[in-house]
């Protein structure tokens, strides 16, 4: 399964995510909300060893980053995902935040399972909006969302996602 190192948004770009999230179940399209929180990931791994997080926590010196969440994007879902497409928003990745992603990396690159388009120089950082959209329902989904505005705000803090026991919690 998944663990993973998540950066979480202030109140209220988060509220700004969860309102495009809302305006896509309104529209019949799947969104994500329900359990999930807004976030960027940062780093994944099939294992975060005990050691892994607590450097997380000891050595990030985390201050919130001023972001910008803009341009929608279309990925192709992976095989293992299911069918259909990744309706996201770009996070700008301005120089703080990819500094601050590399030190997660580089502090979790030991684990297993790391994923590599998560590393420094292939990451697109982004807030997902919804998962398998089926292709009829891109245009729609695309076009429900085009004429929200760029969120600005800031990366308020740092969580830790079990997906093996459901589980969050913070760490900076």
């Amino acid at each position: 399964m998944v663990q993973s190192v998540e950066l979480l948004l202030d109140e209220d770009a988060e509220a700004a995510v969860i309102a495009q999230w809302q305006l896509l179940v309104d529209a019949g399209l799947p969104a994500q909300g329900g359990h999930h929180r807004p976030h960027v990931t940062a780093a994944v791994a099939s294992e975060l060893w005990p050691s892994v997080e607590q450097r997380l926590e000891r050595e990030l010196d985390f201050v919130p980053i001023p972001v910008r969440v803009g341009a929608i994007v279309l990925f192709r879902a992976r095989v293992s995902k299911g069918p259909g497409a990744v309706l996201v928003r770009l996070v700008v990745p301005s120089a703080p935040l990819l500094a601050l992603h590399r030190r997660i990396h580089d502090i979790v690159a030991e684990c297993p399972g790391t994923q590599a388009n998560l590393a420094p120089d292939e990451w697109t950082p982004h807030v997902t909006l919804a998962r398998r959209l089926p292709r009829d329902r891109l245009g729609s989904a695309v076009a429900t969302v085009l004429d929200e505005p760029d969120i600005t705000g800031y990366v308020a803090g740092i969580r830790r996602w079990d997906s093996d026991n459901r589980l969050n919690w913070q760490i900076a």
